[in-house]
């Protein structure tokens, strides 16, 4: 059985201490997902789940000088 791959659109609303998380699917439709610590360990933990199946992602975020960072593991962990 081929299983189809899809992407997941991420939006993440970037903090100091925390990132606002949405996700958009097959459908269409925009999920809120939460907020989660603006950490290493948070995000690649949110990648991993976010990747589970056969999903590719894209992500963006609002540029500014909290999302740097994110940036760079985000690139790292593709």
């Amino acid at each position: 059985m081929v299983m189809e791959q899809f992407t997941k659109l991420v939006g993440m609303d970037v903090h100091k201490a925390t990132i606002a998380v949405s996700v958009a699917e097959r459908a269409g439709e925009v999920r809120f997902l939460g907020e989660i610590a603006n950490t290493a360990e948070a995000i690649t933990k949110l990648v991993r789940k976010l990747r589970k199946g056969i999903a590719e992602l894209s992500s963006c975020y609002e540029a500014g000088p909290c999302g740097y960072g994110l940036h760079r593991q985000l690139t790292e962990l593709r």
